[in-house]
């Protein structure tokens, strides 16, 4: 993984040439969805899809799908942290999503109002597959931080939630593409203050890893002060024990929040953006997400 990070300098200067639609994206500007899409209503409150679309989307294909989950902590945060991460994924032919949800600063939520989003999203996206000209059987769960953790929640933690909406369509994904996610919500990682004693690893990730959990894909920062890079390592040897497929890359002296692109963080330079993104299609495709359809 570290001789990846080492060609840095060589991937951002062929990145155009390798991949034309992450260059693309990595440096816009005025990056908008192509529409928004509701998902849910909750008290009243309507949850939207930020919905980026590949060209020639039609009903008949058989698209892989991703659906983001931004960060915040369970408590604030924007779904246009990843419209680049959408966009780029959308021009390489998937059909992507930056997904609103409950958050604590605006709707007096939990993690736990959080983790029930994320999954009635993803019971969305696969109810509405033929519609969308999406693979029900190819649907990737991303997120940063604690949207990462919202992602893997969706994955790991076994939920009987029949009173959903959809209920009849799973809200587990098929892939995970990760970045720094809280992934043990105990004192050994991030977040537990927002969980009583008896919760602590209800929604801990670390905690659930089962056989059968998707191809993941981690990107975690060496140097993380919010999220423990131990807690990363952790959660990949308890995938590898389980008999899954899980990779983690690790990004030497990165602090959190490292992979955020340039539109949503105009400090960050977009090298490690484009890094991650680089790595995240190749991920993708040969985990057969990313390319021709099925």
């Amino acid at each position: 993984m570290r001789y990846f990070i080492t060609l840095c300098v060589a991937v951002l200067l062929g990145l155009g040439a390798v991949c034309p639609a992450l260059a693309a994206a990595a440096v816009a500007s005025d990056l908008q969805p192509d529409r928004l899409t509701l998902y849910r209503t909750v008290n009243g409150l309507e949850l939207k899809l930020h919905t980026f679309e590949p060209a020639g989307l039609k009903p008949s294909d058989r698209r892989a799908a991703i659906v983001f989950f931004f960060g915040g902590g369970w408590s604030g945060g924007d779904a246009k942290q990843f419209y680049q991460h959408a966009r780029a994924l959308a021009d390489q032919g998937m059909v992507a999503f930056s997904a609103d949800y409950r958050v604590k600063s605006r709707n007096q939520t939990t993690p736990f109002e959080c983790v029930q989003d994320a999954r009635a999203a993803i019971r969305w996206v696969r109810a509405h597959a033929a519609e969308w000209g999406i693979d029900p059987d190819r649907i990737v769960a991303s997120g940063g931080s604690a949207g990462g953790h919202l992602a893997a929640c969706t994955a790991v933690i076994v939920d009987d939630d029949k009173a959903s909406e959809n209920a009849t369509f799973s809200p587990v994904p098929n892939a995970l593409v990760l970045f720094n996610p809280v992934l043990d919500t105990t004192a050994k990682g991030y977040g537990a203050k927002n969980f009583k004693a008896e919760q602590q690893t209800t929604l801990s990730p670390c905690h659930h890893v089962r056989p059968s959990v998707g191809p993941t894909i981690i990107f975690h920062g060496t140097a993380d002060k919010t999220v423990p890079f131990e807690n990363a390592e952790r959660f990949t040897r308890l995938m590898h024990a389980a008999g899954n497929t899980s990779v983690l890359v690790p990004f030497e002296g990165k602090d959190h929040g490292f992979f955020n692109g340039p539109f949503f963080r105009p400090s960050n330079d977009g090298a490690d953006y484009a890094l991650t993104m680089q790595r995240t299609a190749e991920f993708l495709a040969a985990q057969g997400f990313l390319g021709a359809q099925r």
